[in-house]
């Protein structure tokens, strides 16, 4: 078997676990749950195979087969891409995802649509794939389509509870709306550069930058468009937090590590497109987001929703490193952003299933003695995403923050430097609400560790939390885009210090917004049995927890506006088409014809005098004058 077969193995494995549990072993929980974990455990090991043998830079760069081809204008090829970017991709894909699919198996056994769960999160898993290995842009949208409809099975897999049910369709329709600008981008750069396909694209670019011409501004922000829905960003931001009616290990691998990431990585992939104009957009499109989410975050109380608004807030950090020019930086907080949000996920479902399914944090409390495992492998996650040194989130939001200094978007920095702060204040008023103090409630107090199958996850994502960031994770990426660690050989030592010695203005300043934010929320939290902000902020406070009014605003503006056309267009369709048009026609033709019926009587007399009538017409009118 020819090396190049094993991507397109890993490709198909989840795609037909996912086909067999849904016609054959639905009914079968252990098979089912078997199929889905081997397909990507060993879709991981194929993986990690294929890096080994061909490197990094493999010498057959793409694989592909003519798919569909019109006239001479139009050729699209089912293709698979191979390079840096693509390759640990794949490893933190099918890795991250096979963490969770074992962790799933514990968490959602009692769940009486256990099949169903792992069908569903196999073809998520495959659209996923589909997505990081596509080499043009109609496989690339079709896949990125086929992760909608697999995301909105997910959200909704409790599709009894209405709030599931709308979450789900709030979802799917809400990225529906940056997916008509992305195929709109898609449309405008094929109709520009007569080609679908990346390295085509990206050579025809690189020999006349100027040829997108007076259409480049608009092909870069109508493509990066869909980067808006799929990835949460201002103002299509509102649908990730409503997800979290999914099962937790839905939220871990579609809202925190897989997902969401794939409108970073898309932005990434096609960055020859996107000229200076839209890239200052969308850096601060993605500097918006994070601080809007950051705020919001301060003042919600259930503990999904706080980890969700977290991540709406870190993928406005990469969007905005995506903006400043730093394809690098942006992927290497995906990467690491992979690895801790899901370990906080992951150690959120763990909380709640020995809290019976609670979920607002003022409940819980003193859980750090009942559930050691979980405690501290949940702080592991807490401490990367807070960027402390020297777990893995400190050097990637360094490299971020690092990119904002060296591009002198001043504003952008400090922007980043408070989000930084915002992040540890309300991530540690989660750990001493949840783990210290007293309990809350009878959950609480009867706590105990879950099962080995559900912490297992949590220790192996804990160790890439904590080591992710000096594994030359950066390096890799650097292969791909250039700039700092291409090609680095540095050890572990030489990158532990490397952001001291290379950038010490933004280390030292990330690492005063990690003391003054933990500073604030042990002063604020320490021991509290309600929340003291309300009372000190009044307004403002309200307006973090009802999430700014965004939803409220939609609802009388949008929704209303939306609502009023539907209506408008009903009223058209039922009485001008449907009424006027349609049966007014049909109408028009039945009285016509029962009027000409009356002249079918069946007598010769008076077919005789109709005839005499008629030619005496004739006569008249020919005759007459």
């Amino acid at each position: 078997m020819k090396l190049e077969a094993l991507p397109w193995i890993i490709l198909f494995l989840p795609l037909a676990a996912a086909g067999i549990i849904t016609l054959f072993t639905l009914q079968n929980r252990q098979w089912s749950a078997r199929l889905s974990v081997g397909a990507v455990v060993t879709g991981f090991l194929l993986s990690v195979v294929f890096v080994f043998v061909a490197g990094w830079e493999p010498r057959v760069r793409e694989v592909s087969v003519n798919w569909l081809t019109i006239g001479e204008g139009l050729r699209v090829d089912f293709g698979l891409h191979f390079d840096p970017l693509s390759l640990l991709m794949l490893l933190v894909v099918t890795g991250v995802a096979g963490v969770i699919h074992i962790y799933s198996v514990g968490y959602m056994r009692d769940d009486p649509g256990y099949s169903r769960f792992f069908a569903s999160l196999s073809l998520f898993t495959f659209s996923m794939l589909g997505i990081v290995l596509a080499n043009n842009f109609i496989q690339l949208f079709i896949f990125w389509e086929l992760v909608g409809v697999s995301s909105y099975l997910l959200i909704g897999f409790w599709y009894g509870r209405t709030a599931a049910a709308d979450a789900a369709k709030k979802a799917f329709i809400t990225n529906r709306l940056g997916d008509f600008g992305f195929l709109l981008g898609i449309l405008t750069v094929w109709g520009a550069l007569g080609s679908l396909n990346f390295s085509e694209l990206q050579e025809k670019l690189a020999s006349d930058p100027s040829a997108l011409g007076a259409l480049a501004t608009v092909a870069g922000l109508l493509v990066f468009c869909g980067a808006v829905g799929k990835s949460a960003q201002f103002p299509l931001h509102v649908w990730l937090p409503d997800a979290m009616e999914g099962p937790t290990p839905v939220s871990a691998l579609i809202h925190a590590a897989t997902m969401v990431a794939a409108g970073v990585y898309m932005l990434c992939r096609i960055l020859f497109v996107l000229n200076a104009p839209a890239l200052e957009v969308i850096s601060y499109t993605g500097g918006f987001t994070a601080l809007l989410a950051a705020l919001i975050a301060i003042q919600q109380d259930d503990i999904k929703r706080i980890l969700a608004y977290s991540t709406l807030s870190q993928l406005g950090y990469m969007v905005m490193a995506v903006g400043l020019g730093g394809p690098t930086p942006a992927m290497f907080h995906l990467t690491t952003h992979a690895f801790f949000k899901a370990l906080l996920f992951l150690g959120a479902g763990s909380v709640i299933v020995v809290a019976h399914h609670e979920q607002d944090i003022w409940k819980m409390g003193a859980l750090r003695t009942k559930m050691p495992v979980t405690f501290w492998t949940f702080m592991a996650g807490t401490l990367a995403l807070a960027g402390l040194w020297p777990f893995s989130g400190f050097f990637s939001k360094d490299s971020i923050l690092e990119q904002a200094l060296l591009r002198h978007h001043y504003l952008l920095f400090a922007i980043g430097l408070f989000v930084a702060m915002l992040t540890v204040f309300y991530m540690f008023r989660l750990i001493f609400v949840v783990f210290f103090g007293s309990a809350k409630s009878g959950h609480a107090a009867h706590a105990h560790e879950s099962p080995g199958v559900m912490v297992w996850p949590l220790r192996i994502l804990a160790v890439f939390a904590l080591v992710g960031g000096v594994i030359g994770i950066q390096g890799v990426y650097a292969m791909q885009f250039g700039g700092e660690g291409a090609g680095q050989a540095a050890g572990v030592a030489a990158r532990l210090i490397g952001p001291w010695r290379e950038a010490p203005g933004a280390a030292v300043c990330g690492l005063a917004a990690f003391v003054a934010g933990l500073g604030a929320a042990y002063a604020l939290y320490a021991g509290a049995d309600k929340d003291p902000l309300p009372e000190k902020l009044g307004a403002v406070s309200m307006a973090m927890r009802n999430r700014f009014y965004f939803d409220e605003l939609y609802k009388v503006t949008v929704i209303r506006l939306h609502d009023g056309l539907a209506a408008v267009a009903a009223w058209i369709d039922r009485w001008i088409i449907a009424g006027l048009c349609v049966r007014g026609i049909h109408g028009t033709t039945e009285l016509l014809g029962r009027a000409l019926r009356l002249l079918q009587t069946g007598n010769v007399q008076t077919y005789a005098f109709l005839f005499a009538a008629g030619v005496a017409l004739v006569l008249y009118f020919v005759l007459g004058k």
